[in-house]
């Protein structure tokens, strides 16, 4: 693989062992590239290469665990353009601590145009496509005009 992509893995408790099965079924792809994950999910992913001897220094960044703002850190980035896709196995039968913060979280990579897989059917649709290895750059999200919009004088 030539492009070195920023891809964001996170996963709900519940749906941990899912991505760290996914992981390790492409870890071959996904050390090509910099993962960036939500705190615990992170140090499992870690865990999970080092274990399978597919652990290249500075592969895996950390943020804070979601509850705590981890994914907030995450949107952050994405709208600073620091984040090529995402990967979020969340759980829609388990009402979260930070329900507003992955609500967020998921407008915010529509809003910048960013590839969400929400289960591994698209995860693996994602990891698979032939443009993961080309120079392929998304479009400008619909809202690129939002900052330079009209407004109404306001009195």
């Amino acid at each position: 693989m030539n492009n070195c992509r920023n891809i964001a893995l996170i996963a709900h408790d519940n749906c941990k062992k899912d991505l760290l099965e996914w992981v390790s079924w492409n870890s071959r792809i996904l050390i090509q590239n910099r993962l960036i994950c939500t705190g615990t999910t992170g140090r499992l992913i870690q865990e999970k290469l080092a274990a399978l001897g597919e652990l290249p220094e500075n592969c895996v960044l950390c943020m804070k665990s979601g509850p705590l703002g981890g994914d907030m850190q995450i949107g952050a980035l994405i709208a600073e353009n620091g984040i090529d896709l995402m990967i979020f196995f969340w759980d829609p039968m388990h009402p979260q601590p930070h329900d507003s913060d992955v609500k967020a979280l998921l407008r915010i990579a529509s809003v910048y145009n960013v590839p969400v897989a929400q289960n591994r059917a698209t995860a693996d649709l994602i990891i698979s496509s032939v443009l993961l290895d080309k120079n392929y750059r998304p479009a400008a999200g619909a809202f690129a005009g939002y900052a330079e919009r009209e407004l109404a004088t306001v009195v």
